[in-house]
């Protein structure tokens, strides 16, 4: 097993909104017997709202303070032996911030697929703040992939959840 792992057991998946980060952390964290944690939801049992209602009344540079908060509580569990299987908000790992937090507590995973793909999953953007602008939506999954591209790892999310952990379970990081 990868150093990191064994000093911060965390494994951090990370991609576009739609990626399939939250299931596939689910199905991976029950297949190793980690803890499986949701930022996201995370974010909203502590500040006891909604991601859209923290943006919309807060606006993104409070919700991203937060979400760094957040991170940082995470770590500490995960650092203290907790081992775990984090989803990823889809803005997090573009943080500079919170990208130099991951590099050091165990290891990144990016849920790399095409934007159709995302668009196809997330449906109706009425829950997701960044989503609502088709032109902005598309700007913004380019510009992010530049930042997930520094995850320690790229697994292709086309797939269905159990194909992408199998992929994952057989990364060189496991040996």
């Amino acid at each position: 097993m990868d150093d990191k792992l064994k000093r911060s057991p965390g494994v951090y998946l990370t991609g576009f909104m739609g990626s399939g980060k939250s299931t596939v952390a689910r199905v991976l964290a029950d297949r190793l017997g980690w803890d499986f944690i949701d930022l996201d939801s995370e974010i909203e049992s502590a500040e006891q709202t909604t991601i859209a209602d923290i943006f919309e009344a807060r606006g993104e540079p409070e919700f991203r303070r937060i979400e760094t908060a957040m991170i940082r509580q995470v770590m500490r569990k995960i650092d203290r032996g907790m081992a775990s299987v984090i989803a990823l908000g889809g803005g997090s790992f573009a943080q500079p911030a919170n990208a130099a937090l991951f590099e050091e507590h165990g290891i990144s995973i990016w849920l790399d697929c095409s934007l159709e793909t995302i668009s196809r999953r997330i449906g109706e953007p009425d829950s997701r703040p960044l989503a609502r602008d088709p032109e902005a939506f598309r700007r913004l999954y380019e510009e992010r992939r530049a930042a997930y591209s520094r995850a320690h790892y790229r697994v292709d999310a086309e797939c269905d959840p159990e194909q992408a952990v199998e992929t994952i379970l057989g990364l060189p990081c496991w040996k």
